[in-house]
């Protein structure tokens, strides 16, 4: 295999879940999820982004959601018991997660952050995240990503 793994492939072969890995080219800088999604040739409803939000300095939450969609803040701090959520500073992702903008992979940050999906997975037989760097994506099935991540699902979108 060419590419070199990625912690997040790491931990899923350490938990023996199948996955799959696809690659997209990200030279043209191009990163934002519809444009990946279109890249791989899969459908927007089954590529999901990773936002990182907090409500203070030491509570991150995680939030997977189509990348079509767009982070419904309220309902995302209900999801978490929060009474308010703002979304991490882009300067800051790597500092907590251990990943940078366009290759933050829901699977492996730097700690086991409550972890949320948008309840819309529940439906795909497969659903399709960051694998932890630019240009890889990992397919896999929702429950599965449920067991790794050990999200909820819940309504977060607007």
């Amino acid at each position: 295999m060419g590419a070199s793994k990625t912690n997040a492939m790491r931990i899923l072969d350490n938990k023996r879940i199948e996955y799959g890995m696809m690659s997209y080219d990200a030279r043209d800088g191009k990163i934002d999820g519809i444009t990946v999604a279109d890249k791989i040739g899969k459908a927007p409803e089954t590529v999901f982004k990773t936002l990182v939000t907090h409500n203070g300095p030491q509570q991150l939450y995680v939030f997977v959601i189509p990348v079509a969609t767009e982070l419904d803040l309220k309902k995302a701090a209900k999801a978490a018991g929060a009474k308010k959520i703002e979304m991490l500073a882009v300067k800051d992702l790597q500092k907590y997660t251990g990943y940078i903008r366009g290759g933050c992979s829901p699977i492996g940050m730097k700690k086991q952050y409550p972890t949320f999906i948008d309840e819309s997975a529940a439906n795909l037989t497969e659903i399709i995240v960051s694998g932890g760097k630019i240009g890889t994506q990992i397919v896999l099935k929702p429950s599965e990503f449920l067991e790794v991540t050990q999200a909820e699902s819940a309504a977060l979108i607007k």
